[in-house]
């Protein structure tokens, strides 16, 4: 419907004259009273045409032209607003096109032929997956979910570093516990990792080896067995969350050797020195980020010869446009916000476009139980694990309510609410909607004998009242949330407006009868809630959540 009404104002400002903008506004008034759809055209325009914003809203408000079946009629309201009210039977017509395309509705085909990138979770082999890690994979699967839902051919990817430090030290704890399991007095330092998932994976080493491994001083078998171990809890941990990935890319790779005798590292810092932007001192090989007018250059390579994390970051990005994606979404914790300037700052001095490149922030999250902070785990020496949310609340609560507030919002998780099987809680709200539909098809199947065929567009025409319609239109607005959700990367705006579709819902539950309703009035309350139930569904999909039949 927006895109309907973006035309005829462009054609109402070409008969007035006016180079209709790029970008036209369509919004929802929040007050009915100023109509179903609101635009600003006129005060945006109204200084380059040097006129009055509401004397120029006259003028394009009277050069609009419409299906007559559409809209209703338009107002000007304020300095120059113009205000668009449909016609009722539009509306309840509008609503079979819902049913028509069925799973499909929603889609589009806006990226059609293009590749996208979406790299999340990306955490090291080095230990469970946290809460906070965790936020970021629903957030990373639910973008590559609106991105596939407008046409996009979307690769996810999980990046990881098994090699440096943090992986020898690893490998260490695991052999020191091993020893412990063979008997051995250990002095477990405390710069080594502590969680109780290590001595797990030594027990497990001890009871396929018994005492073989006792004298083995290279450290290689245990970082290999202990890389295995922890992949396939993280993988585990993310299949029970419903994420998955179609890649596994090994920063190793950076490392090695090609065809021209360079590694993408090395060939990274020749680009950027021969653009001028690579100083050596302090022992060390530094990004000159000061000519960019940043305050301090950025190391690139330690004095020790270990590479910052920005380096490999740089060169793994240079494969992703190598791999010719159009679209390239990465998905990064709060701990990245220093760093990831930088490294699109040097994509960009090394020729690559850095505007393909888009960056999703999840801010941090904290557990709650009654008001108070609380660490999920009880397990010694690990974080909030989100294995233990999940075992907690169960999947689809972790699922939504990661993403129920901005992606830029710290989050709050209050795990008490989470479980709670009520309206108060917002994933059994939503949930419960399409449940409710689900046992409304039933009874009328049951007691009236009721199938879809008997449903025709012209009974629609028959619901007029406030509540169908109101629960009408917003099902027309399913395709625009998911357009603007894929623009500002944010699921939330999918969440918040699921939970209006389900409150609206609701209200027209408890409002309008429909089984004991007219025959017509029925059938066509029977199916505005069918097309509510469909627009649930297809929301679901994309965040990844459960459609229940019943609760």
């Amino acid at each position: 419907m927006q895109e309907y009404l973006i035309a005829s104002i462009q054609q109402a400002l070409l008969a007035s004259g006016i180079e209709p903008p790029k970008e036209i506004t369509i919004e929802k008034p929040s007050n009915k009273q100023f109509g179903d759809f609101s635009t600003n055209i006129a005060l945006t325009l109204a200084k380059e045409c040097r006129k009055n914003p509401r004397q120029l809203a006259e003028e394009i408000s009277a050069k609009l032209e419409f299906r007559p079946e559409t809209v209703d009629k338009t107002t000007i309201a304020g300095p120059g607003f113009i205000n668009f009210y449909l016609t009722p039977a539009f509306i309840m017509q509008s609503v079979e096109q819902v049913l028509n395309e069925g799973d499909q509705f929603g889609k589009t085909c806006t990226g059609k032929g293009q590749k996208a990138i979406v790299e999340y979770v990306s955490a090291n082999p080095t230990g469970p997956l946290t809460i906070g890690r965790g936020r970021g994979g629903v957030l990373g699967d639910c973008i590559a979910n609106l991105l596939e839902s407008q046409g996009y051919k979307v690769t996810r990817e999980y990046y990881f570093n098994d090699a440096g430090r943090q992986m020898t030290i690893l490998a260490e704890s695991v052999r020191l516990r091993y020893l412990e399991c063979c008997g051995e007095a250990i002095a477990f330092p405390d710069t080594h990792y502590q969680g109780d998932y290590i001595s797990d994976i030594a027990a497990k080493l001890f009871e396929k080896h018994g005492v073989e491994l006792k004298e083995v001083s290279q450290l290689d078998e245990f970082k290999q067995i202990a890389e295995t171990y922890i992949f396939a809890s993280i993988k585990n941990t993310l299949h029970r969350l419903n994420i998955h990935h179609d890649s596994f890319f090994n920063e190793h790779k950076l490392y090695q050797t090609g065809q021209n005798g360079k590694s993408p590292n090395e060939q990274v810092i020749d680009a950027l020195d021969k653009a001028g932007y690579i100083s050596n001192y302090d022992g060390a090989v530094w990004f000159t980020t000061t000519k960019l007018g940043q305050e301090k250059d950025k190391v690139l390579i330690k004095s020790t010869g270990e590479p910052s994390y920005r380096l490999p970051d740089i060169a793994y990005h240079v494969t992703k446009y190598e791999r010719a994606f159009s679209e390239i979404i990465n998905v990064f914790g709060a701990d990245h916000i220093d760093e990831y300037p930088d490294v699109i700052e040097a994509l960009r001095i090394l020729g690559y476009d850095p505007g393909r490149i888009k960056v999703a922030i999840n801010q941090f999250v904290t557990t709650t139980v009654n008001g108070e902070t609380v660490k999920m785990s009880t397990r010694k020496g690990n974080a909030d694990l989100l294995d233990d949310l999940i075992d907690d609340v169960g999947a689809d609560a972790t699922r939504l309510f990661f993403i129920m507030r901005s992606k830029d919002s710290h989050l709050n998780f209050d795990v008490e609410l989470a479980k709670k099987q009520s309206r108060d809680n917002p994933v059994f709200y939503l949930q419960y909607a399409h449940a409710r539909i689900c046992s409304l098809v039933k009874l009328a199947e049951q007691e009236i004998g009721f199938t879809q065929s008997d449903i025709g567009v012209h009974l629609m025409q028959n619901l007029d009242s406030p509540h169908e319609l109101q629960l009408g239109l917003a099902l027309l607005d399913f395709p625009e949330v998911i357009s603007s959700a894929v623009r500002m990367l944010e699921p939330q705006k999918m969440v918040e407006y699921l939970h209006h579709v389900a409150e609206l819902y609701h209200r027209f539950y408890q409002e309008c009868p429909i089984l004991k309703a007219e025959p017509d009035i029925c059938k066509a309350r029977l199916f505005l809630s069918l097309a509510t139930r469909q627009v649930l569904q297809n929301g679901f999909r994309i965040l990844g959540v459960t459609a229940p039949t019943a609760m």
